[in-house]
């Protein structure tokens, strides 16, 4: 078993990581013959048409978690992976949808108009209003305790920022925008009633207080409907007298927006799934490899947090890279960037083992070693958490179809599904290949490349 520590010293007999190098060790130089094996002879053989269809099916019905859409895209990926003889399974999870009955904020008697956020605590509170700005860890005052809290949007999710007051004892909150940008949010943790107002009546507010004491009423009332998403789960596994015990994943969401056909949404990193689980299934490996596609991406993570927090420890501690693909075919993103702006996010904006992969495999590919950037906002999160080297690969800034009805199958790129695909292949590959029996183990490394941190937002 190799543990968390071990994968860090990756580097240890294999490569070096430092300053955004990665140096072969085998006699000193890179061994280009060995890395571009893969790329020759396996990643050739991906069918871009095969990715097309998949979408082209996936984005006929929008797949919005908890729906019957969803359902039709999970049994379409399960028939895929079972085709292909791997070990499949549908694992479902609990999601929630909200129902406002009821949703009222005054202040010193005026009705304000707000919007009850989503999971919202359903009561009837009146209370004195207490000012408690962002509600950051560390700054909600303790007079906050028995009263509203009255909150400005940003920095941290609005969960937090209800966590944050609620364990200092507020009974509601009232939350005020960021932008002038309406006054409907987002979703609350359900502990107390939760309502939003406009910035314009959040600020008001913030002087009257100033001047004195002000008064606030919540009156809300939630109904919770239970739904169930889904994480399929497909394991390809090596040969007994060859198996390293390390696990390698590559994931891809399944859902899409509300009413969204979802094509390059993710169903282009589903279809990259799909594709490397066919190559890989006639290619020699040493390492279990993952095939995931995860359900509620759209609804914060929910189908990957709930996948890996039901993992083993055990599992966890095997698990060495975790890739993850989403939006990777989108034509008209990424502007003028090399490569068709496809970049590689971590959540905390350090380079790993993933990016160091895709860096040199986009290198010796596509003479282009992959920038890097830091972002959150998909699945790669909950395998970062956990401590598992991950990272996210997607085309950025994303297209102008981004959460649009037009994400519709004529705006996919055939060329960037080839590219993204192929990269994300060889990548991983580098990994579960024999010659690499494990990688603290490992004779064979990288060419040395080097690669830039990007400070690229993606919309």
């Amino acid at each position: 078993m190799f543990r968390r520590k071990s994968i860090i010293t990756v580097l240890a007999a294999s490569m070096i990581l430092s300053s955004g190098v990665v140096y072969a060790q085998t006699n000193g130089a890179p061994n280009a013959q060995s890395d571009t094996a893969f790329d020759n002879k396996v990643i050739k053989k991906i069918n871009v048409d095969n990715m097309y269809n998949t979408i082209k099916y996936l984005s006929a019905v929008p797949r919005e978690a908890g729906t019957e859409g969803e359902v039709r895209g999970v049994e379409y990926i399960e028939s895929q992976f079972k085709s292909l003889g791997l070990e499949t399974k549908r694992i479902p999870f609990p999601i929630y949808d909200y129902k406002t009955n009821r949703e009222l904020a005054k202040v010193d008697g005026v009705d304000l108009n707000g919007h009850a956020f989503s999971g919202s605590g359903s009561e009837n509170v009146t209370a004195e209003l207490v000012n408690v700005g962002k509600a950051l860890a560390g700054t909600v005052p303790n007079d906050v305790a028995g009263k509203i809290a009255l909150v400005e949007r940003g920095d941290i999710t609005f969960v937090e920022k209800v966590k944050n007051v609620v364990a200092k004892g507020a009974v509601g909150v009232l939350m005020y925008n960021n932008s002038a940008n309406g006054n409907n949010f987002g979703q609350a943790n359900g502990e107390v009633p939760a309502v939003a107002i406009t910035r314009a009546q959040g600020l008001n507010l913030v002087e009257r207080l100033k001047n004195g004491s002000v008064e606030a009423t919540l009156d809300v009332e939630i109904q919770t409907i239970e739904k169930t998403s889904y994480v399929v789960e497909a394991k390809l596994k090596p040969n007994k007298n060859k198996d390293t015990g390390q696990i390698v994943t590559i994931g891809a969401h399944h859902d899409s927006v509300h009413l969204g056909p979802g094509a390059n949404d993710d169903a282009s990193g589903v279809s990259a799934v799909l594709e490397l689980a066919r190559i890989f299934v006639n290619t020699p490996i040493d390492t279990e490899v993952r095939f995931l596609t995860f359900g509620s991406e759209e609804r914060g993570m929910v189908g990957s947090s709930f996948y890996v927090s039901q993992l083993p420890q055990s599992d966890i501690d095997r698990m060495v890279a975790h890739f993850q693909m989403d939006m990777i075919g989108g034509a008209e993103a990424g502007e003028d960037h090399p490569l068709g702006g496809l970049i590689m996010y971590t959540i905390d904006g350090k380079k790993n083992l993933v990016t160091d992969l895709g860096a040199s495999a986009g290198s010796r590919m596509y003479d282009v070693p992959l920038p890097y950037g830091q972002l959150g906002r998909s699945d790669h999160q909950p395998f970062h958490d956990v401590g598992i080297p991950s990272a996210l690969f997607i085309h950025s800034p994303v297209e102008p179809q981004y959460h649009q009805p037009t994400d519709t199958i004529e705006h996919i790129s055939k060329e960037k599904l080839q590219q993204a695909a192929s990269i994300v292949g060889a990548s991983a590959y580098q990994i579960v290949r024999p010659d690499t029996p494990a990688l603290d183990r490992a004779h064979v490394a990288p060419a040395t490349v080097n690669y830039d941190f990007e400070n690229r937002p993606v919309d």
